[in-house]
């Protein structure tokens, strides 16, 4: 039961024509000269105008200056979930991280899943009712390197309970905790428009 508030991010779970998750995500590239933020699993994240990875700091919670992936009103919405990367370290070893450390240079891998149609668990931030099924939701706090742990590699972030029914960047479609819970467990789907593959705007 979900007694205390340990959120996690997003973790893919399953797809919303019922089918399970199986693993898959796609690769893309962190900027080889070094990103200043940490990016853990769990994180949202979007390609900036480079075609590099970033962590998005939008916190979702409408579709103007909230907005993904940067909280303005020319948004293109978010690539997907970031669940890990891999890197060259300084000894010449191919790491696979959990997280990616920032400021690591070179050629870093970023695994995201990016699929629109896969459901995520995440948890809330405080109670919630039964209404909260089909209401939106979003970040309780922006994303930021210090959003998730360095020693587990897992975001540290919640989703708002005072759930909403104006355009925001989550959908609630289930409960996986009881809905009782003090900070109950949910499923979410990105909703079209916060998906960078349901946004006509190019980067």
């Amino acid at each position: 039961m979900a007694t205390t508030a340990a959120p996690y991010g997003l973790r893919p779970v399953k797809r919303v024509d019922g089918m399970p998750y199986a693993g898959a995500y796609s690769t893309f590239l962190i900027d080889p000269a070094g990103y200043n933020t940490n990016i853990f699993y769990g994180s949202v994240v979007y390609i900036n105008a480079n075609g590099y990875v970033n962590i998005v700091t939008g916190t979702g919670a409408d579709a103007t200056t909230n907005d993904w992936p940067t909280g303005s009103t020319s948004a293109t919405g978010a690539l997907g979930v970031f669940v890990g990367c891999s890197y060259i370290n300084a000894q010449g070893q191919l790491i696979f991280s959990q997280y990616y450390p920032s400021g690591t240079t070179g050629v870093v891998q970023a695994f995201v899943v990016d699929d629109p149609m896969v459901l995520f668990a995440a948890q809330l931030d405080g109670t919630a009712t039964q209404a909260a099924i089909g209401a939106n939701t979003f970040f309780a706090a922006a994303q930021s390197t210090s959003t998730g742990s360095t020693r587990t590699g897992n975001s540290t972030s919640a989703l708002d309970a005072t759930v909403v029914t104006v355009p925001a960047a989550l959908r609630i479609v289930a409960f996986v905790s009881p809905v009782s819970d003090a900070f109950p467990d949910v499923l979410v789907k990105i909703n079209p428009g916060f998906h960078s593959m349901s946004v006509n705007t190019g980067i």
